[in-house]
């Protein structure tokens, strides 16, 4: 394949199973083993592009715009937007990409949010080959982890309990009702992003410009999920390699909560790098270097 074919893009629409439009890209040789990323909030599928340009010679690499973002529909109900549908989106994608065989996972944020509660779910069992995670946790398990430091209590748990409730106090901003939407229109939202992203020493400038119109339809992901999950959190486990890639930097999300989650996966690798939150933009060469690693590894164990 030329690198001119690697380099284009084919994109089609996917219909989900409660009928919501969801836009999709590939690139790359659809023989070659498919890698689908799954962006976060408030991002779109662009988010990937450096990433992409990396992957995609060696793998059919696919990434889409998530339900109320880019080129995906945005429904208009709370409820579509609960964790199960994005579950749906995710599998109708990967049914239309690649209708037999595993593939492999790779999500940043919100994407790996939803994306773990695809690969803990029975929707996809046994059509996903290995997950690789990015600044986004398993909402059961958060809320388990919360729960645990708040039972056992000691020094280095509430100093952890904390820090991430620091971290994630816009979340509780979101939940108010009509304020959030009012500070992205406003143009606030995005000047905060902005300001933390050039924060990161690691970026080289490179910041994102969310849609306002993407950031006020995203919020329904938080109010749909968040206080369900982090209240009455289930048992979910993953029966599928897991990679956490956990940037040493990010203000968002800490490294506790993201790596202390051994008793839920059977299969777990931890890789720690240089950066912030939006490392798939930031350091794209280095998200593509541990993608594509862990899928080699994968797909070694596979053949073996």
């Amino acid at each position: 394949m030329s690198h001119n074919d690697v380099a284009h893009v084919r994109t089609r629409m996917v219909t989900s199973a409660d009928g919501v439009r969801i836009s999709a890209q590939e690139r790359g040789d659809p023989s070659h083993p498919t890698l689908i990323a799954v962006h976060g909030y408030p991002d779109d599928h662009s988010v990937w592009d450096g990433v992409a340009a990396e992957l995609a010679e060696r793998h059919h690499l696919v990434t889409y715009d998530v339900r109320g973002a880019g080129g995906s529909e945005a429904p208009a109900s709370r409820e579509a937007y609960r964790l199960d549908r994005l579950e749906a989106d995710l599998a109708a994608v990967v049914d239309a990409v690649a209708p037999t065989g595993e593939v492999h996972l790779l999500a940043h944020d919100w994407g790996a949010i939803q994306t773990w509660h695809a690969v803990t779910g029975e929707l996809l069992r046994g059509r996903i080959a290995s997950f690789t995670s990015i600044s986004g946790p398993c909402l059961d398990h958060a809320g388990h982890w919360f729960r645990s430091r708040l039972r056992r209590p000691s020094a280095r748990g509430l100093r952890e309990l904390v820090t991430q409730a620091v971290c994630s106090g816009y979340i509780a901003f979101f939940q108010i009702p009509g304020l959030p939407e009012l500070a992205w229109r406003a143009g606030v939202v995005p000047r905060v992003l902005r300001a933390l992203e050039r924060l990161d020493r690691t970026s080289g400038g490179r910041t994102g410009s969310p849609s306002v119109a993407d950031g006020i339809h995203g919020l329904e992901l938080y109010r749909a999920n968040m206080p369900e999950r982090l209240r009455r959190p289930s048992e979910r486990r993953a029966n599928v390699p897991v990679q956490l890639v956990v940037p040493t930097g990010d203000p968002y999300v800490s490294a506790p909560l993201q790596t202390d989650i051994g008793r839920w996966v059977t299969d777990l690798r931890v890789r720690r790098v240089p950066g912030g939150h939006w490392l798939p933009r930031t350091r794209p060469d280095v998200v593509a270097r541990c993608a594509a690693e862990f899928v080699d590894h994968v797909e070694d164990s596979i053949r073996a």
